[in-house]
């Protein structure tokens, strides 16, 4: 019973790994000139159509909620690329045989690799005003990814990484 208890444990851990996020802005922009958006075109973000469409309805839900409006003629414009790649297996046993005696000691240690290798997904988002500064904001998050996720599972994660990324934007104002 306590080994099925650990495995759950486990499992819901990873399942809810956290999107990381990492800011980066103009420190000289004027955020509150900015109310309108739209995206690049074409805009190749990396992602399957589909999550491509997840990401871009999470975008706009969110963005619209917080009083910016999608324009034929935007203030600024949105870019997103993403890539994936795997990390390896953090997870290791260790081995080792030692012996000493008489002012002469050895030893010899191997780590051996458990688990599999995480797969893990880096979007950028970058904030473009052509007209004037061109990049003004950027954020660029990373989370694990499962490429077997099932369609609720995916904008489920989409909708989270949305939430952290536009959690910092505008920033405050110091």
């Amino acid at each position: 019973m306590k080994s099925v208890s650990i495995i759950l444990l486990l499992a819901f851990i990873t399942a809810c790994s956290p999107v990381r996020v990492n800011y980066d802005y103009d420190k000289t922009t004027n955020f509150d000139t900015y109310k309108t958006y739209n995206y690049y075109t074409p805009l190749n973000t990396g992602l399957s159509d589909l999550d491509k469409k997840r990401l871009l309805d999470a975008l706009d839900a969110t963005m619209q909620s917080r009083g910016y409006t999608l324009s034929d003629t935007p203030d600024f414009l949105i870019n997103i690329q993403s890539s994936e790649y795997q990390e390896a297996a953090r997870n290791n046993v260790g081995v080792g045989v030692g012996g000493g005696g008489g002012n002469i000691g050895g030893g010899i240690s191997i780590g051996i690799p458990m688990g599999q290798n995480n797969i893990n997904r880096q979007i950028i988002f970058d904030f473009i005003d052509d007209n004037k500064s061109g990049l003004f904001w950027q954020a660029v998050s990373e989370s694990s990814y499962n490429p077997k996720a099932n369609p609720e599972k995916r904008e489920e994660q989409l909708n989270a990484i949305v939430q952290k990324v536009l959690s910092k934007y505008p920033p405050e104002r110091k």
